[in-house]
């Protein structure tokens, strides 16, 4: 399996992780739930203004928020040595900045979070029922504990 991760840093936040970083969080939630082939995300790391805007126009909600995904969907015609487009995951890194000073996390370990959250959602995972939740949330935490990051859903039960 190899996965190609696309990283764009499209803002000045110089709290947003290395490129390399980024990667290897992308790498890791899809080692632990993805498909078996090869594959490729794009990750877009912006201001609160792109991520308000696409908040807006794509779920309705007038505000920025800390990660969205955006499903690639089934790619009709794909070569079979072609890597599988999941698609893309957006990030705001002042909102997840500023979270993780408000939950008292550790900034990377926030940023590991919000990108395994935004890869799980590109594999289909959700969070709308309790069940869905549960098990979106129990992955998340082990992909995590599994690379040194505390449980994100703790004592606060925050994301």
């Amino acid at each position: 399996m190899t996965v190609q991760v696309d990283v764009q840093n499209a803002c000045d936040d110089d709290t947003a992780p290395e490129i390399p970083v980024v990667a290897s969080w992308i790498v890791r939630a899809i080692g632990a739930s993805g498909p078996d082939g090869d594959s490729e995300v794009s990750v877009r790391i912006v201001d609160a203004a792109e991520i308000h805007a696409l908040n807006s126009d794509y779920r309705g909600k007038d505000r920025p928020t800390n990660v969205l995904s955006f499903p690639a969907g089934d790619v009709a015609g794909l070569p079979a040595d072609m890597p599988v487009p999941l698609g893309d995951v957006v990030i705001c890194a002042s909102v997840v900045r500023d979270e993780a000073a408000a939950q008292g996390k550790a900034i990377t370990d926030h940023w590991a979070h919000m990108l395994v959250h935004g890869t799980l959602h590109l594999l289909g995972y959700d969070h709308e029922t309790e069940p869905e939740a549960a098990e979106m949330e129990a992955l998340e935490t082990r992909i995590l504990s599994e690379h040194g990051v505390a449980d994100p859903y703790g004592a606060s039960g925050q994301t």
